[in-house]
């Protein structure tokens, strides 16, 4: 799934793309096998993530997502109000940046390896992402495709076994998940610019964009540079209790 990489000035600007899943999902285990993600490009901000009805009621669960020329992925939660977490559990060299999910830009950790992003991500062909989804947790693990575990490539996963999580959160001072997070919808998007990779304060404070101009003309006016700006993705296995 990519976008329009030939199309230089389109009128009412270069259109975005994403797909999600028809059935939605409360709990579970899900694992993504990406063999190519877009890459660090200025101007685009990939995602891949789930999310509830009456956001951010029922929450957001952000798995892969960046702007621009990130080389370091950044996985998120969005809540309502009344959300906190701690990371305990998870890779000590992945710091949990805000607790409070509640804030404007939610809570999250960014990933310390520089291979589970964009360019560096599609240099090694990509990997798994699985996300386990429970009543007291949610976490993140993250494996390059040369380390991807036996059980996984066996379709009998077991996380109980991959050590620490790439991202954890733990529901805690009375954050109940199962009361933030429910229904939640499987997301692939590319956007462009927008309020994230495309503003002033993101923009203009990275070196390498902020000598490009306007985010909005530079996408218009150079489709060559988009090229690689799309997702490849050889398998999505969602594990419920039940044997489903």
């Amino acid at each position: 799934m990519g976008v329009d990489y030939k199309t230089q000035n389109p009128q009412n600007g270069r259109k975005s793309v994403r797909v999600h899943s028809q059935q939605s999902f409360t709990h579970g285990l899900f694992i993504a096998d990406i063999a190519h993600m877009p890459g660090s490009i200025p101007g685009v901000w990939p995602a891949f993530w789930m999310f509830g009805p009456d956001w951010p009621t029922s929450g957001e669960i952000d798995i892969v997502e960046g702007v621009n020329t990130q080389i370091h992925n950044s996985i998120y939660l969005h809540t309502g109000p009344g959300c906190v977490f701690t990371n305990e559990g998870g890779d000590e060299s992945d710091n949990l940046l805000v607790q409070d999910c509640s804030a404007p830009g939610g809570c999250g950790q960014i990933t310390a390896e520089s291979q589970s992003y964009g360019d560096g991500f599609n240099s090694i062909n990509g990997g798994v992402y699985a996300t386990e989804w429970t009543s007291e947790y949610i976490a993140v693990w993250f494996f390059q495709r040369d380390r991807i575990p036996g059980d996984i490539r066996s379709g009998v996963p077991d996380p109980l076994t991959w050590g620490p999580a790439t991202a954890r959160f733990n529901g805690s001072n009375g954050c109940h998940l199962d009361d933030h997070f429910k229904d939640h919808r499987i997301v692939f998007d590319i956007t462009f610019c927008g309020d994230w990779a495309g503003s002033p304060e993101v923009w203009y404070s990275n070196p390498q964009t902020a000598a490009l101009g306007e985010c909005k003309n530079y996408i218009a006016s150079n489709p060559s540079h988009l090229r690689e700006a799309y997702w490849l993705i050889k398998s999505i296995e969602v594990y419920q209790q039940g044997g489903q």
